[in-house]
């Protein structure tokens, strides 16, 4: 407990420095915009914004992402409350407090959604400090056949929790590793799939597959849904405080979202959306008045905004102390460490604790930045919602191009990513869900480095993945619950779940 004590204390003094206060707020702000603005998403915008981050310290630089991840969840709820337009994909389900809006207490359910927000990122957060020692000493037991096989389940989780077709997200997934191969060999390097182009030769920038994948793809897919009319409240919003009532009401339903969404964040490709959506689903059925669910019910905004930050927050555990991305975002904040040469996973914590105690630290104030940030400028985010998509596709298109030329001065990488922006278009298009496949492709040259390690030190011996414990039982999860996703029966079932 004294160990964790002064590990905290070393946090918030890395945390309190006036830099690192300003990057925190400035996530939380451009968090909270992008969470407000529908069409542009998290993943996109931390794409953007990674080639900025070179010119940043280190410590810096990932507050202000994380800040971005988690803020973003608190605005989402904003439009989806007030106009029925969800910001985020986490905030789908909170379209639902819409039908809070209609009668005017609209403020009541922003207020609640505030409230779940800021307790289960708050819980999540100690949930992170209280995990973050006790995971990485388990982590350093582990060698390279027990990376690889972990990874291994990492992908299956991805799969197995994407949206669609199970035999889709194991193609997103075989993709991305083919990509992340592209380039010279790690031991010997010969070139491999470059077919001759120089450029190639050092393999596919993390920044061009990202940011075209999500970021120009994501860009087009809005141009063809622009044309939507926006029913924008025009009214002040009033009333911002809930009646004790609503607060005894959905108690319970912040707790238990709280619980879900730190459990189901920690999951490699569960994530903030899966969490909000089990959390509704949890409180319709074990309430005695499920037909009130849908119809403005508290509990439906409540559960679902607790469960999708404390998923926010509790998807740093598996990055931070096994260096295994559990979602996109997390997948970005990979590519961010490594621009500032961090190897991710336990080495982190023990070769640098500010970096891991500031990052933690830094969430508790984001958390409180946050809600006094979303509650008084409700009015402020919601007239940017009058801004036509029109002006403001082609300055984020200039940015992305500005950001992409900066990293290594390379028309060609600015192709690149246009080339994965048509492609990512294609793939959402047709129904493939790219995050497994930006997944792979980080995850991709650690996979075929820890595997080229435990081959070297069994000598050739395949079998040692299997006869080693940890890596045994790794592989046997991911096995299981490949075989589980591929049942008539499961598939249906799953189909169902995210159909609702």
């Amino acid at each position: 407990m004294s160990e964790l004590l002064a590990n905290l204390a070393l946090g918030f003094s890395v945390a309190a420095h006036p830099y690192n206060i300003g990057f925190c707020l400035l996530g939380a702000l451009v968090g909270t915009l992008v969470g407000v603005l529908p069409g542009i998403g998290t993943v996109a915008t931390v794409a953007m914004l990674l080639p900025i981050t070179f010119g940043l310290p280190p410590v810096g630089a990932l507050i202000m992402l994380a800040g971005i991840y988690y803020g973003a969840q608190y605005g989402g709820s904003t439009t989806s409350v007030l106009v029925n337009i969800p910001g985020e994909a986490t905030s789908v389900v909170t379209c639902l407090g819409h039908q809070m809006a209609r009668p005017g207490r609209a403020g009541a359910a922003l207020a609640i959604a505030a409230i779940g927000s800021f307790f289960a990122g708050c819980v999540s957060t100690v949930l992170v400090a209280a995990l973050g020692v006790p995971l990485t000493s388990i982590a350093l037991l582990f060698g390279p056949a027990e990376y690889f096989s972990l990874m291994v389940l990492g992908l299956i989780f991805a799969v197995v929790l994407a949206k669609g077709s199970v035999l889709k997200a194991i193609a997103m997934i075989l993709t991305g590793l083919l990509l992340s191969m592209v380039g010279s060999d790690l031991e010997t390097g010969a070139g491999r799939m470059t077919f001759d182009i120089a450029e190639l030769s050092d393999g596919i920038g993390f920044t061009n597959v990202a940011m075209g994948v999500f970021g120009f793809a994501e860009i087009i897919r809005n141009l063809e849904m622009s044309q939507e009319s926006r029913d924008i409240v025009k009214a002040k919003i009033k009333g911002l405080m809930p009646t004790r009532q609503d607060l005894i009401d959905s108690s319970g339903a912040i707790a238990r979202g709280t619980i879900l969404g730190s459990l189901l964040g920690i999951l490699p490709g569960g994530g903030a959306v899966v969490a909000s959506f089990a959390a509704y689903t949890f409180e319709k059925r074990i309430s005695r008045t499920p037909e009130r669910f849908g119809r403005g019910a508290i509990e439906g905004v409540a559960a679902p905004e607790s469960a999708n930050n404390a998923a926010a927050q509790t998807s740093f555990i598996p990055l931070l102390t096994l260096g295994i991305p559990p979602n996109a975002v997390m997948a970005l904040m990979v590519g961010a460490m490594t621009i500032h040469g961090i190897v991710p996973g336990p080495q982190v914590m023990t070769k640098q604790p500010e970096l891991f105690w500031g990052m933690i630290a830094s969430m508790w104030l984001g958390n409180l930045m946050l809600i006094i940030i979303n509650l008084p400028l409700v009015g402020v985010w919601v007239s940017l919602l009058r801004v036509p998509y029109r002006l403001l596709y082609p300055s984020i298109i200039v940015f992305c191009c500005i950001g992409i030329y900066s990293i290594n001065n390379s028309p060609t990488d600015v192709v690149i990513a246009a080339i994965f922006g048509l492609v990512g278009y294609w793939l959402t298009k047709h129904e493939f869900e790219p995050a497994p496949l930006v997944l792979a492709f980080v995850l991709g040259p650690l996979m075929e480095e820890n595997l080229r390690r435990a081959m070297l030190i069994a000598r050739g011996d395949a079998t040692v993945f299997a006869t080693r414990p940890i890596s045994a039982g790794l592989l046997a999860v991911a096995l299981f619950l490949l075989v589980l996703a591929a049942l008539p029966m499961i598939r249906k079932r799953r189909d169902e779940v995210f159909v609702e």
